[in-house]
C-alpha cells in the first residue's frame, strides 16, 4: 500500500509531530515542522481532489501505524535496542509414529494373530507366506491346507515340521524334539511340533509346524510354521507360546 502514495510531506511514522519526505518508494531524511493550518473551508461538499488527499493521509497513517508495529514487535518490552535478528519461528515437532498394531490380522488364512513387542508385520506378502518377523531373527508363516479337514492335526504338523526346518535353515544336520503335543488353538483343536535343529554351520534355530482347523465350517485345515534363530541374539521361545495361544479365528 506504501507504494502507491505520491512524494510529497507525509507525517513522520516515528515522529508524527513532524512531516517527513516520501519519495514515492521510501523515506528519506529529510524532516520538518508541519505548515500552519490554512484558514478554515466553508461546510459543504467536499471536492474530488480533496477526498483524495483524505484518503491519501488516511494511508499514511496507516503507513505509519504498520511501520510502527513492526519495530514494536522486533523490540521487547522496555527495551531501547531493536532486535537484530528475526524471531524464530517453533518448529513443530516430528509426529510420533504409528504405534505398531496389537494383532496381525490374516484374511486369507481367516486368523489373526498377536504381535509381540520387536515384531513387526511383513511388508510383503510372498509366495512363502511370510506373515511376521522380528529384527532378532524370527520369522511366522501361515498357510491353508485345502480340502484336508479329513485329516488330523496331528499328521498335518508332523508332516509340516521336516519341510519347515528345510526351508528355514540350510545344512541341516540333526534335530531334537522339544515339544509335540495336541493344543487349542482359536477355540478349536490343533497339533504342534516343535524342533531344536542344529546346522553345519551356526547356531540354528528352532522351528515349530502348527496345524488346526478354524470352526468356519470349511474343509481346510491353517499351518502356521515359526522359525526362531538360536544363540544369545534370538527372539525368546516364550514369544512362539505368546502367538500359538493368541491366535484367533475371525469368525469368532
Amino acid at each position: 500500500m506504501s507504494r502507491t502514495l505520491p512524494p510529497g510531506w507525509y507525517p513522520d511514522p516515528d515522529a508524527p509531530q513532524e512531516e517527513r519526505w516520501w519519495d514515492g518508494t521510501a523515506w528519506t531524511e529529510h524532516r520538518r515542522a508541519p505548515e500552519a493550518p490554512g484558514p478554515p473551508r466553508p461546510a459543504g461538499r467536499t471536492s474530488g481532489r480533496a477526498k483524495g488527499i483524505a484518503l491519501t493521509v488516511s494511508g499514511v497513517v496507516l503507513v505509519a501505524a504498520i511501520v510502527s508495529g513492526a519495530f514494536a514487535l522486533a523490540r521487547g518490552d522496555g527495551d531501547d535496542v531493536v532486535a537484530d535478528t528475526a524471531p524464530t519461528l517453533a518448529t513443530p515437532s516430528p509426529s510420533e509414529p504409528a504405534p505398531t498394531p496389537s494383532r496381525l490380522v490374516d484374511e486369507l488364512d481367516g486368523i489373526s494373530l498377536p504381535l509381540p513387542e520387536g515384531w513387526t508385520p511383513a511388508k510383503y506378502v510372498t509366495r512363502d507366506n511370510l506373515v511376521m518377523t522380528a529384527e532378532a531373527g524370527g520369522r511366522v508363516f501361515t498357510r491353508t491346507v485345502p480340502g484336508s479337514r479329513e485329516k488330523l492335526p496331528e499328521a498335518l504338523a508332523k508332516k509340516d515340521i521336516p519341510q519347515a526346518a528345510d526351508t528355514s535353515y540350510d545344512g541341516v544336520r540333526d534335530h531334537r524334539v522339544l515339544r509335540s503335543a495336541r493344543v487349542e488353538v482359536a477355540g478349536c483343536a490343533g497339533y504342534l511340533v516343535r524342533w531344536r535343529v542344529r546346522t553345519a554351520e551356526g547356531p540354528g534355530g528352532y522351528v515349530q509346524s502348527l496345524a488346526f482347523s478354524p470352526g468356519d465350517g470349511t474343509p481346510d485345515t491353517v499351518v502356521v510354521r515359526f522359525a526362531f534363530d538360536a544363540g544369545p541374539g534370538g527372539p525368546p521361545l516364550a514369544d512362539m507360546d505368546r502367538i500359538t495361544r493368541g491366535i484367533r479365528s475371525l469368525d469368532r
